[in-house]
C-alpha cells in the first residue's frame, strides 16, 4: 500500500526511532483498496520486552489528504505571488510602519530599481530604504503617509532616491495601510516604479513650452507671464522694460539666407544677454525682438543698460567675430514708478520709443547692409564695382536718348548698380565655375533674379527698383526668364540694362573666353535687335556710341556680325 518511493526512507526512521526507544511520526503517500492515493500521518512506537527486545510496533495512523492539499496549494499561491510580484513593474514592498521604512518583504525587482539586492533590505540588514531616499523629500513623504494612514486613502508621490550605485531616479510610489482588526496600521504596502525617463521628457516639454528653440531664451508666453506678475509686485518697483529689434533680418535672410540670419538673432541674443543681470528677465518675444525685463531698476539704470547693449554690438562689428555685414539694432526702454500704471502702458512707451529709433536707423542701417552684401558679391564672383559703374554709367546715357526724367536716371544708375545682387545667393561652385555649365547649374544660375527681388523688396530703398532686378533677363521676343514676358511687358529700365550688359559683358575678359573687340560686340548687338533687344533701346546705344566715336560707324551701319549674342552670365 505504502509508495515504493517511501520504503527506504520509512525503514530508516523506524529503525533509528526503535534503536532510540523514541517515538516516530511520518508522512508518506499510500494506496487504498479503491487505488486512491492519501496522504498518512502515521505515529509509530516500539512495543519492548524485559529484556528491551522489540516485540510488536504499534500505533496511530491518521489521514492528512485534507491538509497537505491545503498546504500545497497555499504553497502554489504563495509561489504565484512572488512571481507575480517579481514580475511587476518596479519593486512591490511591505514594510514597517515607521521612519526607517523597515522592509518586511520586498520583490526581486528591488535589483534593478535600486542596485541592491532584496536581503539588503529586508529588516534593514545591510541599509533603510530610507537611506536611498534623498534627504529633501523624506519628512514630505512621511507626513503623506501618516496622513494617509489616518484618512485610509491611498498614496501617490514621487521622489528621487539614489542607487547603490550613486545614481539619482525619480521614482512613484502607489500604496495604503494595512490594518488590523481594530483599526491599527500594521504595514505599508505598496509598489516602487522607475519613471525616470519620464520625468526627463516632461523637463524638456516644460523647457520647450517655456524656451525659444534658437535662442534658448525664455519665450513670449514666460514673457507675458512674468511681465504680469512683476507688474503686480511692489517689490518690484519701479520696473523698467527693455526691447530690442534687429534692423534688417529679412534683407540678410534674401541675401545670405535664412541659416545666417539665424545666426545673427542668436548673435545678437548672445549680446543682450551679457548685459542681462542675474535678476533680469530675457525673452525672444518675435522673430527679431526681444524684451529685457528689470525688476527694481529705474529709468537712468535702464538707460544705462540700453546704451551697454547698442554698444556691446558696435564693439561685436569691429571685433574679430564680425560678420559680412553690420550688425544693427534699435532699443526702446520705459519705466513703472508706481502700482496704479499698467504693464501693456509700459509695453506701449518702450514700443513707441523703438519704433521712432528704428525710422531714424532703418536707412543707414539698411545702406550698410546692402554695402557689405555688394562687397560679399565683389569678392565672390566675377562682377566688380568697375563694371558696375561702367553699366550705370551707359545706362544713364541711352536713357538721356530715350527721354527718360531725373527721377527715372537716378533709378536707372542705381538698378544697373544692383541688378545682380542676387548672385550673392548661388553657391561659389556654380558662380566661379570657369567651364560652361549643365542645364541644373544654369537653372540655379536663372535664380539670382528672383533673390536679387526678395533682397530689393526687403529694403525701403531699394523696392522701387525690385521690378527692374527681377525682369533684367526678360528678352523682346519673350524667350527669357523667369517670367516670360515679351516687348514692353518688360519694364523698360530693364530693356536698357540688358543691351548695356550684354555689351559690357562681351568686350570684358571672362575666365570662360576672352573679349570681343567693339566692334564685334556692336555687331551682335544689332544682329539681335528685335529678338532679344528692344529696338528702339538698340537704336540709342548706337547713338550714344557715335556720339562718343568709339567704334567703325561703317561697320555698325553694315549690319555686323551674324554670330548670336552670349549670355551675360556664362554659356549655356
Amino acid at each position: 500500500m505504502i509508495l515504493p518511493k517511501y520504503h527506504e526512507t520509512l525503514r530508516q526512521e523506524v529503525r533509528l526511532g526503535l534503536a532510540l526507544r523514541r517515538k516516530i511520526s511520518c508522512e508518506y503517500e499510500l494506496r487504498d483498496a479503491d487505488g486512491n492515493i492519501k496522504w498518512v500521518l502515521d505515529n509509530i512506537q516500539g512495543v519492548y520486552d524485559e529484556n528491551g527486545n522489540v516485540e510488536a510496533l504499534q500505533g496511530l495512523m491518521l489521514d492528512i489528504t485534507q491538509r497537505k492539499r491545503l498546504e500545497e496549494n497555499l504553497q502554489e499561491s504563495e509561489r504565484s505571488k512572488a512571481v507575480l510580484l517579481d514580475n511587476l513593474v518596479g519593486m512591490a514592498y511591505r514594510c514597517a510602519f515607521d521612519k526607517n521604512w523597515t522592509m518586511e518583504y520586498v520583490s526581486g525587482s528591488c535589483y534593478e530599481l535600486t542596485g541592491y539586492p532584496p536581503q539588503a533590505l529586508v529588516n534593514n540588514s545591510e541599509c533603510s530604504f530610507n537611506d536611498l531616499i534623498l534627504p529633501e523629500y523624506r519628512e514630505h513623504l512621511w507626513k503623506a503617509w501618516e496622513k494617509a494612514a489616518a484618512y485610509h486613502t491611498k498614496i501617490k508621490e514621487e521622489y528621487e532616491i539614489r542607487t547603490a550605485s550613486g545614481k539619482c531616479k525619480w521614482v512613484l510610489e502607489q500604496g495604503q495601510a494595512v490594518y488590523d482588526a481594530h483599526g491599527n496600521v500594521v504595514a505599508l504596502e505598496g509598489q516602487i516604479i522607475d519613471i525616470t525617463q519620464r520625468k526627463k521628457q516632461e523637463i524638456e516639454i516644460r523647457y520647450l513650452n517655456d524656451h525659444d528653440a534658437l535662442t534658448g531664451l525664455f519665450n513670449r508666453r514666460v514673457y507675458e507671464q512674468q511681465a504680469e506678475r512683476m507688474s503686480a509686485d511692489p517689490d518690484n518697483l519701479p520696473l523698467s522694460l527693455i526691447l530690442v529689434d534687429i534692423n534688417g533680418v529679412r534683407l540678410i535672410n534674401d541675401a545670405f539666407g535664412y541659416a545666417e540670419g539665424d545666426t545673427l538673432i542668436k548673435t545678437v541674443a548672445a549680446l543682450i544677454d551679457r548685459v542681462r543681470r542675474p535678476q533680469d528677465v530675457l525673452c525672444r518675444v518675435g522673430g527679431d525682438e526681444f524684451a529685457l525685463l528689470l525688476p527694481q531698476t529705474d529709468d537712468r539704470t535702464a538707460q544705462n543698460l540700453a546704451m551697454a547693449i547698442r554698444g556691446g554690438c558696435s564693439e561685436f562689428n569691429t571685433g574679430p567675430d564680425a560678420r559680412n555685414y553690420e550688425i544693427s539694432i534699435s532699443v526702446g526702454y520705459s519705466t513703472m514708478e508706481t502700482p496704479d500704471q499698467r504693464i501693456t502702458d509700459l509695453n506701449k512707451i518702450a514700443d513707441s520709443y523703438l519704433r521712432n529709433r528704428k525710422l531714424l536707423n532703418n536707412r543707414s542701417s539698411h545702406s550698410a547692409i546692402i554695402s557689405s552684401i555688394m562687397a560679399t558679391l565683389y569678392e565672390k564672383s566675377e562682377e566688380t564695382e568697375a563694371h558696375a559703374k561702367r553699366l550705370a554709367r551707359l545706362s544713364r546715357q541711352m536713357g538721356r536718348v530715350l527721354g527718360l526724367p531725373p527721377n527715372r536716371l537716378g533709378e536707372l544708375e542705381l538698378f544697373a548698380m544692383l541688378h545682380d545682387i542676387g548672385k550673392v545667393g548661388i553657391d561659389d561652385r556654380v558662380l566661379k565655375k570657369p567651364g560652361s555649365l549643365n542645364e541644373e547649374e544654369w537653372q540655379i544660375m536663372k535664380t539670382h533674379c528672383t533673390v536679387g527681388y526678395r533682397i530689393a523688396k526687403s529694403s525701403m530703398e531699394l523696392e522701387h527698383i525690385a521690378e527692374y532686378i527681377l525682369t533684367h533677363h526678360e528678352r523682346w521676343d519673350g524667350s527669357g526668364y523667369p517670367q516670360g514676358l515679351r516687348g514692353e511687358e518688360i519694364p523698360k529700365l530693364s530693356r536698357i540694362l540688358a543691351v548695356a550688359d550684354a555689351f559690357d559683358a562681351m568686350t570684358q575678359t571672362r575666365v570662360y573666353r576672352s573679349a570681343m573687340d567693339l566692334d564685334t560686340a556692336v555687331g551682335e548687338i544689332i544682329r539681335n535687335s528685335g529678338s532679344q533687344f528692344d529696338p528702339e533701346v538698340v537704336a540709342a546705344f548706337l547713338q550714344v556710341l557715335k556720339e562718343h566715336g568709339d567704334v567703325n560707324l561703317q561697320y555698325i551701319e553694315s549690319g555686323g556680325s551674324a554670330k548670336p549674342a552670349e549670355s551675360p552670365e556664362k554659356p549655356e
